[in-house]
């Protein structure tokens, strides 16, 4: 795919989210409390000063929200993209927060073995093979503007730094997961992947 001019992604995790049983694995959706909605206002109004074209959200619930709020404050129109969902649970759902059948896949991942499957569900490699999927159609779509993506921390952490020249595979170690509607700016184009500064 030939992106010629390059395309700014500004990635984003959904705001602080509830859920119906918050201490199981789950694949629902959630819903963003009101400080999580806060937290969105207050990215989209930093913004606002910028020429964002449009914002793209994964289809998981708190992101849709996020995403509508966001492009609300922004006056541009929010689109739901597969791919962009976070690492799914599989077999583990309904476990508890930090089950070893989930985690150590997951450790396994920032560690390098991609191979590691969650069971029931996906390998580090097809995470990593359907967020750049996704990230590719949504910087060809927008080459030379710029495009506030609502994603998940899951994702951000493991996979983002795979695709960026710029950032070690294990840069999360060092650093931590991007808080919940903090900016992490992707510039994607013909030479490559390059991340802005990791929000702490």
């Amino acid at each position: 795919m030939a992106l010629h001019c390059p395309a700014t992604l500004v990635l984003a995790r959904h705001g602080q989210a509830a859920y119906d049983d918050p201490d199981v694995l789950s694949d629902a959706g959630g819903w963003l409390t009101p400080t999580g909605r806060d937290q969105v206002r207050a990215l989209a109004e930093g913004l606002r000063p910028e020429r964002v074209a449009a914002v793209r959200t994964s289809p998981m619930a708190r992101a849709v929200e996020s995403g509508a709020l966001a492009a609300e404050v922004l006056g541009v129109g929010s689109t739901v993209v597969d791919g962009l969902e976070e690492v799914h649970v599989g077999d583990t759902a309904g476990r508890p927060e930090g089950d070893p059948a989930f985690q150590d896949v997951f450790d396994a991942w920032l560690g390098g073995d991609l191979d590691r499957r969650v069971p029931g569900a996906e390998s580090g490699h097809e995470v990593v093979a359907r967020v750049r999927e996704a990230l590719l159609g949504i910087a060809d779509e927008f080459r030379g503007e710029q495009v506030l993506v609502v994603t998940h921390g899951g994702v951000m952490a493991f996979a983002v730094p795979r695709l960026c020249d710029n950032l070690r595979d294990d840069h999360v170690l060092g650093h931590g997961f991007v808080p919940n509607a903090v900016p992490l700016r992707l510039t994607v184009g013909d030479d490559g992947w390059t991340a802005g500064a990791w929000p702490a």
